[in-house]
């Protein structure tokens, strides 16, 4: 998937906004409108996020509960993870270089946490509504 900065600004408007159509929010879109959210709010970024993710959900007929919806221990993962990412990237580079470059790394790939978790502990409900230590390997850029 490639995305130009106005699919990018709009993907986060759309989270936040509750207002992006379910179809919309793929993988790639997840780590898309992170990033977006890093670069324009990233203070209290761990405290929003969950909330904003959670709102968005149920604004599409979702839910969060044991078993589906929002995960924890998976965002705050990918929030620093992402918010590393953009502290490296060079001066200049836009929203749509920054996401290109951002999905051909591991993080691309939505088994990337698996990398890190076993499966049994990763999508244990624990991890689901709280964080959980890694169980296979640290994290490079664990959350603060």
């Amino acid at each position: 998937m490639t995305y130009t900065n106005a699919d990018i600004a709009a993907l986060a408007e759309g989270l936040v906004g509750r207002t992006l159509p379910k179809e919309r929010w793929t993988h790639a879109a997840h780590l898309a409108a992170t990033l977006r959210l890093v670069r324009i709010r990233d203070a209290g970024l761990e405290r929003d996020l969950p909330g904003i993710i959670q709102s968005y959900n149920v604004s599409v007929g979702g839910v969060n509960d044991d078993t589906s919806g929002y995960h924890e221990t998976i965002t705050q993962a990918y929030l620093a993870a992402i918010r590393a990412f953009v502290a490296a990237l060079p001066p200049g580079t836009d929203d749509a270089e920054a996401v290109a470059s951002l999905l051909a790394t591991p993080m691309g790939d939505k088994a990337w946490p698996l990398t890190y978790w076993s499966r049994e502990r990763l999508f244990c409900v624990e991890a689901r509504r709280g964080w959980v230590e890694p169980d296979l390997k640290a994290l490079e850029h664990p959350p603060t």
